[in-house]
């Protein structure tokens, strides 16, 4: 059994995570008491102590996030980095994330957090409530949820009332609320958007006067009834709308429907969109008929796929070609949509090493594409046996070339591609 003996004054922050690392573990291995009323009490003292060591994480996460030090390591942003190399699930790093970075002006509740005192349900409640405030009103906020918190409201009633702070901070100043409807005190709009697990979006949030005349001149034409016989209400009427103008029309439809032509002639076979997501084959041809067929083939004669190293951009075929191999960028872990993403030669067209061919080309963000050029030694390429290609990122100060580990020499053809 590993003994951890800490001196708590005079350790340095990284013996104490060392000493807490070995504790969890220890703890980890051991079977729990059969005694059911030890077993509650063990698990309030440990609640609290994973509270405050949450507390300090969070203290960790705000430094990271303020330096941009997550940029240096090949991350977009450091949420991104809260879930892909800590596994958090989305929902979990924004909160996280949120609570980095209103700590400092959160100074009683970052208090009383660190000391044990609340837990971290109200402690991500009152962070995500004073997002939007300014300084003064974050204050008045923070005592107000507290005063609820002392008077033992649940998490979830002090999240109703945080959704509606500005009111509740109006009523105790005195001061005229802001009528139902009208412009809510926020400086700028905004929109929350949380994911089903169906594969639906839930979506609320709220514009100001400049984006609601916007909302209203733009979807309220689009809005109105199709006909008499028409049996949608404005709700079902107006997402019909958003999603009509978001993709630029009927005509101007971006969507690529991957199915067999036994699926698009009336047969039972599923179809996929591009970023992988099942759909039955009947609502498969509605997409189809909706926004257009356009054949998506991989012959001679068809789409000019293989252009060599004359042309440098791809084109609009080989880029319907990538989108439906490609549903996100092929950074693993990166969830920004194929359908956003650059064209990336994989070896690098500017030195020579990369032809426009299709089987040269893969699909990367804005973000990662600079980095790979920027980096080229902290990307392990790999290419799986269907011929897509994922890039892994490496830290920094380590050089690794693809698969077998070998470093790139910029500047001239790496390892790989040298016997072609």
């Amino acid at each position: 059994m590993e003994r951890v003996a800490v001196d708590l004054a005079v350790a340095s922050t990284m013996e104490l995570v060392n000493a807490a690392s070995a504790i969890a573990a220890e703890l980890a291995r051991r079977e729990p008491p059969e005694s059911a009323a030890a077993c509650l009490e063990l698990t309030e003292a440990l609640s609290t102590a994973n509270d405050m060591n949450e507390a300090a994480l969070t203290g960790f996460v705000s430094v990271v996030d303020a330096g941009r030090e997550v940029q240096r390591w090949g991350f977009p942003s450091t949420q991104s980095w809260l879930r892909n190399r800590l596994g958090m699930r989305d929902a979990r790093a924004k909160e996280r994330l949120v609570l980095a970075r209103q700590r400092h002006r959160l100074t009683e509740v970052t208090g009383r957090w660190s000391a044990g005192d609340l837990p971290l349900g109200y402690a991500a409640t009152i962070a995500g409530a004073v997002a939007r405030l300014d300084d003064e009103d974050c204050a008045a906020a923070e005592k107000i949820l507290l005063g609820m918190v002392d008077q033992d409201f649940s998490a979830g009633k002090v999240a109703s009332f945080g959704r509606r702070i500005r009111d509740v901070i109006a009523e105790r100043d005195g001061t005229e609320p802001a009528p139902d409807g009208a412009q809510r005190g926020y400086d700028r709009s905004w929109i929350d958007s949380t994911r089903s697990l169906d594969g639906g979006r839930y979506i609320k949030g709220w514009l100001n006067a400049e984006d609601a005349a916007i909302w209203d001149g733009t979807l309220g034409p689009l809005a109105k009834p199709a006909g008499s016989d028409d049996r949608r209400d404005l709700s079902e009427r107006t997402a019909a709308a958003l999603s009509s103008v978001l993709s630029g029309g009927h005509k101007a439809t971006k969507v690529t429907v991957i199915c067999d032509l036994d699926t698009l002639t009336g047969g039972t076979a599923p179809g996929r969109l591009t970023d992988g997501t099942p759909i039955p084959a009947e609502q498969a041809r509605r997409i189809a008929l909706a926004a257009g067929v356009s054949p998506l083939l991989l012959g001679r004669g068809h789409v000019p796929l293989y252009l060599g190293y004359r042309e440098r951009f791809a084109t609009p075929g080989q880029r319907r070609v990538l989108e439906a191999l490609y549903p996100t960028c092929a950074v693993v872990g990166c969830e920004v949509p194929g359908t956003l993403s650059e064209v990336d030669h994989v070896n690098g067209w500017a030195l020579g090493n990369s032809p426009t061919d299709i089987d040269q080309l893969t699909l990367t963000c804005g973000f990662h594409n600079r980095y790979k050029a920027a980096h080229p030694g902290r990307i392990t390429v790999r290419r799986d046996t269907e011929g897509r290609y994922s890039y892994r990122l490496q830290q920094p100060g380590t050089d690794v070339g693809r698969e077998t580990g070998t470093p790139i020499a910029v500047g001239r053809p790496p390892p790989w591609n040298q016997a072609a």
